[in-house]
């Protein structure tokens, strides 16, 4: 096991310091009761926070907007009542010494066509995005895709469409910091909203929204800045994005690192203060000839900080059915490659999900050499808030 002291030193992401590297990744539990998270989601986050987390990001919330969800479970952050909920959260784990950002989120085309399903909230009304145009999803646990291939579900978005959308994220930004959050997490990765306009093969368009990679990213500009505008120069906007989605596991936005330059620096000049760097695994190299992956590339390129995530401290069993697999038996033993490239300056920041799951107390176990106490993760702690 090496040295782990420099996942507890602090970090600063425009004026708020973190007292540690290790951040709660945005996770859905989806135990939302019309969009109002169950008070149970008050010990859930406060018992992270005492485990040493140095930051919590809440799960994927909808903005207000009436086709954002997909589901009456997931989250809402807008609304007396959600707001009211999230705010019993943000002051327990503020009481608690921690910090918290909520995930502002849109599904986009990822919102099953209309029709009458009682658990999508506004079933009548037609999903929205880029060009209408939907890709199936890879897999998804416990629904069934209505869209088996790829096909036209809605029109494309019209430009008030598109202001509508920035408008409801803008709100949302702006609600965060009324109630206290610590910043934002804008979610513009996985297929959703946000990626369907970076995505070629959903953003179709032929007028200033489409087009090369950078002419792709004039939805997600547009809106960081309507988003800086909101809550003002000192509140930091952090942004989750992803080569892969959720209809492709092997898509890559940017194939070479020059395409990815183009795509970063239009969302660096609009306001991003971290780019939250989503990838499956990782110790896997973004481009060949390079160890550095999706966060190491993107601080390379940016000169912004970067969050890694993939699977951060699990083992071997976990990827039973993943068939080749390049690291470790022992989870613990994956921290080795995750610590040399932190002394490295690769990244800031460690986004760690499933683990803190199964382990609230996770990094307290790490920092204290409880190593013995950390229980190996398994599907079946999804079934409950504990």
């Amino acid at each position: 096991m090496c040295d782990l002291s420099i996942l507890f030193e602090p970090v600063t992401i425009n004026g708020l310091t973190l007292p540690n590297r290790i951040v709660m990744s945005p996770m859905g539990r989806n135990f939302a009761e019309g969009g109002v998270q169950p008070p149970g989601f008050v010990d859930y986050f406060v018992r992270r926070t005492k485990g040493g987390v140095g930051l919590c990001i809440g799960e994927a919330s909808a903005i207000d907007h009436p086709v954002a969800s997909t589901d009456v479970m997931h989250a809402a952050f807008f609304g007396d009542a959600p707001l009211a909920a999230w705010k019993t959260v943000v002051d327990a784990i503020h009481a608690a010494g921690g910090h918290f950002m909520p995930q502002l989120w849109h599904a986009g085309l990822l919102r099953p066509p209309v029709g009458d399903n009682p658990q999508i909230p506004n079933p009548h009304l037609p999903p929205v995005g880029p060009s209408g145009w939907a890709e199936p999803l890879v897999h998804v646990i416990g629904w069934v895709d209505p869209i088996r291939e790829a096909a036209q579900i809605a029109e494309p978005m019209t430009e008030r469409d598109i202001a509508d959308v920035i408008d409801a994220f803008a709100r949302g930004a702006r609600a965060a910091r009324d109630i206290g959050c610590d910043g934002i997490n804008l979610h513009g990765a996985h297929g959703y909203i946000i990626d369907q306009f970076f995505w070629d093969r959903t953003n179709c368009r032929a007028d200033g929204y489409g087009g090369d990679i950078t002419a792709r990213t004039r939805f997600a500009v547009e809106l960081l800045s309507a988003v800086r505008a909101a809550v003002g120069p000192d509140f930091p906007i952090t942004f989750r994005w992803s080569q892969w989605k959720q209809q492709d596991y092997h898509y890559k936005l940017a194939p070479t690192p020059a395409e990815l330059e183009r795509f970063l620096l239009p969302l660096v000049d609009a306001g991003v203060d971290m780019f939250d760097c989503s990838t499956r695994r990782f110790w896997e190299p973004e481009f060949e000839g390079s160890r550095l992956n999706l966060a190491g590339w993107t601080k390379k390129l940016t000169g912004k900080p970067t969050m890694t995530v993939g699977s951060i401290g699990l083992s071997k069993e976990n990827f039973a059915d993943d068939g080749e697999f390049s690291m470790s038996d022992s989870g613990l033993a994956s921290l080795d490659p995750l610590i040399e490239r932190l002394e490295a300056d690769e990244f800031d920041l460690v986004g760690v999900g499933r683990m803190l799951i199964t382990n609230p107390e996770w990094p307290n176990q790490l920092r204290e050499g409880r190593h013995a106490e950390i229980k190996p993760y398994s599907n079946t702690h999804l079934m409950t808030l504990d």
